[in-house]
């Protein structure tokens, strides 16, 4: 009998994080759950019965958070795939620093320190998978620091994606650029194309299960990415 698979979603406790964690339980897999809300973590391991590893964890405090995720990982005895779908995004008009800093600590430290601490595992273990969540918005400037935070993690996704084919080893890092998903982030804005946390996390789960580099969620997005690519930034500035 094949050994069961275990997976690690960080930033689990409600969107697509925590829809991913039920489809790769739905899979068969073992699931190791991280987010700062402990207590939504502990009622999304209670809708599940057994093979659920809760750490509570704030990828904002990121050397904190590097040792809770080697922690978790050995909790486990080992994982096959780490998602980090942690993430943070405001809307920031009078351009508040706050705002912006939390966004960068969460978005590009907090991201940075989870990315690299599972690619040295992987890189050890001889195996895996990584993935992160960016965004459509990461192919150009938007509003506040999102979208810039964003780009950061698509670009270092792809230094990891290096590391893995220089490695010579079995190791796939997938980037997941959803569009609008009906989140506690996005709610109050203006949507189109907005698919459920559901329909994302399958989708993820189907770029997973195919090994992809990049999928965008809904798949219907490269459209819209296509058009990020072309627009002049005086018209995209208008929508901004």
């Amino acid at each position: 009998m094949a050994e069961k698979k275990k997976a690690i979603v960080i930033g689990a406790s409600s969107g697509i994080g925590r829809e991913l964690v039920k489809v790769l339980y739905e899979h068969g897999y073992a699931v190791g759950i991280t987010a700062r809300r402990e207590e939504m973590l502990k009622e999304l391991a209670g809708e599940l019965s057994g093979d659920v590893f809760v750490q509570r964890m704030d990828v904002a405090n990121s050397f904190e958070a590097i040792g809770l995720l080697e922690k978790l990982i050995e909790k486990m005895g080992g994982v096959d795939l780490v998602v980090v779908n942690a993430g943070a995004g405001f809307h920031n008009p009078d351009m508040d620093w706050v705002l912006e800093k939390n966004t960068i600590d969460i978005n590009v430290s907090g991201f940075a320190a989870m990315a690299n601490t599972a690619m040295r595992y992987f890189l050890k273990k001889g195996s895996g998978h990584l993935v992160g969540v960016s965004s459509v918005i990461a192919l150009r400037g938007g509003s506040s620091a999102y979208s810039a935070t964003k780009a950061f993690v698509s670009n270092y996704l792809e230094v990891m994606r290096h590391k893995a084919i220089k490695s010579g080893l079995p190791i796939t890092v997938t980037e997941i650029a959803p569009g609008f998903v009906r989140t506690a982030m996005v709610e109050g804005g203006k949507l189109f194309w907005a698919a459920s946390p559901r329909k994302a996390a399958e989708q993820i789960f189907d770029a997973i299960k195919n090994k992809r580099n990049h999928a965008y969620i809904t798949r219907r997005w490269r459209i819209v990415a296509w058009a990020l690519k072309i627009i002049p930034g005086r018209f995209l500035a208008k929508f901004f």
